[in-house]
């Protein structure tokens, strides 16, 4: 089993397929990668030589932000709009959806489950 970036990549896929299962590179950046380092898209991971994974490898850790780095600075991002007050820092430090959808319906998933009010209904 190949490991890039920490993560054990599936050997039975193809290499731009195996790649998407790093956090940070999707199918466009992998197929980038098989193109960098000169690995045909159509060839399977466990046909890969310990060269080729050692050179793919190299290359993400060269040109990529993936897995904890990126997840740390995603994590920096929002503490920072939080410290800063701005709107976005708001809506994450009151657990609301920050981009911008409507909440009067709706929204369940970051708002959590409805909560009865107390002489609503009449």
């Amino acid at each position: 089993m190949a490991r890039i970036a920490g993560v054990n990549i599936p050997t039975g896929k193809r290499l731009p397929i195996a790649l998407t299962y790093v956090t940070g590179i999707g199918s466009k950046s992998a197929k980038d990668i098989c193109a960098a380092v000169g690995i045909d898209e159509t060839r399977r991971v466990n046909e890969l030589s310990d060269s080729e994974v050692l050179a793919v490898r190299e290359h993400i850790d060269a040109n990529y932000t993936v897995e904890g780095d990126l997840r740390r600075e995603t994590q920096m991002n929002i503490k920072r709009a939080m410290d800063l007050g701005s709107y976005i820092g708001l809506r994450h430090r009151r657990n609301l959806p920050v981009r911008g959808q409507r909440t009067h319906t709706n929204a369940r998933t970051r708002k959590g489950p409805a909560k009865a009010i107390a002489g609503k209904k009449k």
